[in-house]
């Protein structure tokens, strides 16, 4: 493929694929929280407690910017601090209960509305490939 089909179909992609989350973002119930304190509970609720500086390095934001973010979210009662391990300097945060429940609450209603469209806007053939397409966008993010 020469090179402005590939740049096309990177365009077009990176152009659906941005559609595909703004539309998650919408099914999601947790319409108080923006993208950036999502992001955050979905890290803590994959990867476990961490601290500031661990957060920021993984959502590529400074931090300071972190420290807003868990300062909103611990004040709403989804994350909680505690003293870190091996460094009395530092704070780590993890999921409340509460905040376990947002994330879950948030995944279902994402999943929920993307099966349903699956299910209801395209066609077996269609679904198969959508599968196939799936396994090949993986292999583009894997690192």
């Amino acid at each position: 493929m020469p090179d402005t089909q590939q740049e096309r179909a990177a365009a077009d992609l990176a152009a659906a694929v941005s559609q595909l989350m703004r539309r998650l973002r919408t099914a999601s119930p947790q319409g108080a929280l923006t993208p950036s304190q999502r992001a955050v509970l979905g890290r803590l609720a994959n990867d476990g407690p961490a601290a500031i500086a661990a957060l920021a390095r993984a959502e590529l934001v400074r931090p300071q910017s972190m420290r807003v973010i868990l300062g909103v979210l611990e004040e709403a009662g989804l994350v909680a601090r505690s003293p870190h391990p091996t460094d009395g300097r530092q704070v780590v945060f993890s999921l409340t209960p509460e905040g376990r429940e947002a994330v879950a609450s948030v995944r279902h209603s994402k999943h929920s509305w993307l099966a349903d469209a699956i299910a209801h806007r395209l066609d077996a053939g269609e679904r198969r490939t959508l599968a196939e397409a799936t396994e090949l966008l993986k292999r583009l993010v894997e690192e």
